[in-house]
């Protein structure tokens, strides 16, 4: 079993938990194992660009160095969470001045440049598991399911830091869905704003855009829309008025592994 550092995040303790737990519970079924980080912290939930701000950072370099100190690969499943913590590390990489603040100031044992490979967690399906032994493993495809997967703002940009898929084009939910045998939905909004962000401020224009989304995927015969996303999936269902049902996209695995029953409402 290959053994990976794993940041769960904080809405996976709280809000998210089922994303968290058939996240586990696939990656033990597909010989994964996942050992979160002692003491990690909060990421930030939003990166801050500033070039000169690193007091948000320190709480992602702490996660990065402790799986390199372990000589593993870490994985993220949260799409904010994920976001925050690769474009950490690109940017760590490649920005001496970021880099020697951040080391000033943690004093860790050996300074951090970036060393970590990050995954998400449809990375590690897609490139450490990979989609054709996935489908091997699946006991109950779900035929004849046409899933919609909802790709938001954070899982794909930006595109240099990220690099998991074309964020235009992109194809790794889709490949995901058709391994565990349903059909995927190739719909308009797959990949825009949902207005998670803007929920509090706005309201209305929230949900606007969350039913665009809904409605983009509904228009085009989806049974059901998947994400990777807790403030997403929170948006969707809550503020969109749609009755197209959402899932993180871990609860559809584990149904296909058998290690969970149909989704309920």
């Amino acid at each position: 079993m290959e053994t990976f550092t794993y940041y769960p995040g904080c809405t996976l303790r709280t809000k998210a938990k089922d994303l968290d737990t058939y996240a586990r519970a696939s990656a033990e079924a597909l010989g994964i194992a996942l050992e979160e980080p002692a003491d990690w912290q909060c990421c930030g939930g939003a990166y801050t660009t500033a070039r000169d701000e690193i007091a948000t950072k320190l709480s992602a370099v702490r996660t990065l160095n402790s799986a390199k100190e372990q000589g593993r690969a870490l994985i993220t499943v949260c799409s904010a969470c994920h976001n925050v913590i690769k474009q950490t590390n690109y940017d760590i990489s490649r920005d001496e001045d970021m880099a020697m603040k951040v080391n000033n100031y943690l004093q860790l044992p050996e300074p951090y440049a970036g060393e970590t490979t990050v995954y998400h967690y449809l990375e590690m399906l897609r490139d450490v598991v990979g989609f054709d032994k996935l489908k091997e493993k699946v006991v109950a495809p779900l035929k004849g399911v046409k899933i919609a997967a909802y790709y938001g703002c954070l899982l794909l940009r930006p595109s240099a830091a990220l690099a998991m898929d074309d964020p235009e084009n992109p194809t790794i939910m889709e490949d995901f869905i058709r391994a565990i045998g349903a059909t995927p939905v190739i719909y308009a909004q797959r990949n825009e704003c949902c207005g998670g962000y803007i929920t509090l401020e706005d309201k209305s224009q929230a949900a606007k855009r969350s039913g665009a989304v809904m409605g983009s995927a509904k228009d085009q015969g989806a049974d059901m829309l998947i994400t990777a996303c807790p403030l997403c999936l929170y948006n969707l269902k809550k503020n969109s008025g749609s009755d197209l049902p959402v899932y993180y996209f871990t609860e559809i695995l584990a149904q296909a592994l058998g290690l969970k029953e149909g989704n309920d409402e």
